[in-house]
């Protein structure tokens, strides 16, 4: 048969895994289960060649190995695959460093908006954007939008929902929808503010992109997705829709297991930062340090770089840390990441007047970015 050319060392996908014992063997048995899964031995010469990954670097704990983006093909869903495919069931193995060539991240529209866009939207020329999170699951469609109206009255950016809220019988889906994307569109522009609000595409598989599409109709001006749950190239596909073209924030939820271990899964920046910016999210959600979970700062500060590092042609997206945040650590916040940052404050809104306590945010923010 015939076969292309070999692509050039800078064209390659290149993945450090780390192991407590990153032995010649354990190499080997990476680049063959990511790519072939066959015994190479007895794979035809240009396939061990060109087909199967290479092993660029072996130390105690490192393996690096870079694999021919033909192998790809454009796909997320096999890029997701090679990377972290059958070596997911490996203890004790981490992807720490994932480098992609021009030729891959050609592939990908990654988010619509970004961190441009969506300054433009909001008019946030400078500051952060402002946004908050609608609880707690058993509230009734009129006590979400209600509270809604207070938050689009104080001019937040977006309103979205808790990422738990799905069809359950006290708010049903599509009444919570059509009701609080009313509210916030009558409150805004009342006050005069650009809120929008944000439902979560927390539905099952089949009614995922007719769910978006509803939700749009209804009024909703951005989509809450669950990428762990729904699929990261489910996301794609709702972020490359040329007719949907709303923005998109990823919630971390079913994800952490990918993350939480130090000796297991895949870098706390490459995933909720590289991949999610790569499968089309705008904003990506992720614990804060100092919240209700176990992220460190310096895991805080690598997703925020990672969505924000030089990608070809793809935008940045924001960092949006939340978790047990207050409005107390606004200026903490924005010192730390930043103003390109999505600062996510939710039921510590609720301690005391909403209203109150949803324009003491707002001044915050803008205080402490004048």
């Amino acid at each position: 048969m015939t076969v292309e050319p070999t692509v050039t060392d800078g064209e390659r996908i290149v993945v450090t895994y780390t192991a407590a014992d990153a032995s010649p063997e354990l190499a080997d048995a990476i680049r063959v289960e990511q790519t072939i899964e066959f015994p190479a031995e007895i794979a035809p010469q240009w396939i061990r060649e060109q087909v199967v990954g290479r092993v660029e670097h072996l130390s105690e704990r490192t393996i690096v190995i870079s694999y021919d983006p033909r192998t790809v093909n454009g796909d997320l869903v096999q890029l997701l695959n090679l990377l972290w495919g059958n070596v997911s069931l490996f203890p004790g193995v981490r992807i720490t460093d994932v480098v992609l060539p021009s030729v891959v991240t050609g592939w990908f529209r990654g988010p619509r908006f970004g961190i441009a866009g969506l300054r433009a939207a909001f008019d946030a020329t400078e500051r952060p954007l402002v946004t908050t999170a609608l609880k707690p699951m058993g509230c009734t469609p009129e006590e979400l939008a209600a509270d809604a109206a207070v938050l689009a009255t104080a001019g937040f950016d977006l309103i979205k929902d808790d990422h738990g809220l799905a069809n359950q019988p006290w708010a049903p889906w599509r009444e919570r929808v059509t009701r609080v994307a009313a509210a916030v569109q009558e409150a805004a522009h009342a006050a005069g503010t650009r809120s929008v609000y944000m439902p979560a595409l927390n539905v099952p598989a089949g009614a995922l992109v007719d769910a978006a599409h509803e939700a749009k109709a209804a009024g909703a001006g951005a989509l809450l997705v669950l990428p762990g749950l729904v699929g990261l190239d489910a996301m794609r596909a709702l972020a490359d829709d040329d007719s949907l073209a709303l923005p998109i924030m990823s919630h971390p939820s079913f994800l952490g297991s990918h993350v939480v271990s130090p000796d297991q899964g895949i870098d706390h920046g490459i995933l909720l930062g590289l991949l999610l910016r790569l499968a089309g999210a705008d904003i990506s959600v992720f614990p804060n340090h100092g919240g209700r979970f176990s992220f460190t700062p310096q895991q805080c500060l690598d997703i925020r770089d990672r969505a924000a590092q030089p990608l070809g042609a793809i935008a940045p997206s924001w960092p949006s840390p939340g978790g047990g945040m207050s409005v107390e650590r606004i200026p903490e916040m924005i010192e730390f990441y930043g103003r390109d940052v999505a600062l996510l404050i939710g039921g510590a809104l609720h301690r005391g007047d909403l209203a109150t306590n949803a324009r003491t945010m707002v001044e915050a923010v803008r205080a402490a970015t004048a």
